[in-house]
């Protein structure tokens, strides 16, 4: 009997290194468009639907990420995190940093949820007060 490993195995224990790997290189994955805005685990980035741009009162940042969670386990996830990057919560949606507001919204039913991230300008044209 031959000690050498058999294809199939050799098949399985690539796939395992190929799933480690990709769930490796996702953890600490960033929203597009946003300097430091996580992306929740169980949430993967919506690519191609958010928008950033700069005015003259600051930059406008849109980006969406979706998944299989429920809209509680987002806010916990994010009233735990923001503040440790530098935000102040002011309401269960929105927090500030710095003359920049962010607000999180989302669409769809616990399960199937999408979450809209905005960044605005906190005073822009005298709103956002």
């Amino acid at each position: 009997m031959s000690l050498r490993p058999r294809p199939i195995f050799r098949v399985l224990c690539f796939a395992a290194a190929l799933l480690a790997a990709a769930t490796v290189g996702r953890a600490g994955e960033f929203l597009a468009g946003f300097d430091d805005l996580p992306v929740m685990p169980g949430l993967a980035p919506v690519k191609e639907a958010g928008i950033v741009f700069d005015t003259p009162a600051g930059r406008i940042v849109e980006g969406y990420a979706a998944g299989a969670v429920e809209r509680a386990a987002v806010w916990r996830f994010y009233a735990k995190t923001l503040p440790q990057l530098g935000w102040t919560k002011k309401s269960q949606k929105e927090f500030r940093r710095e003359g920049e507001k962010l607000t999180i919204d989302f669409k769809g039913k616990d399960g199937a949820l999408t979450v809209r991230f905005t960044l605005s300008p906190k005073n822009a044209a005298g709103r956002n007060r």
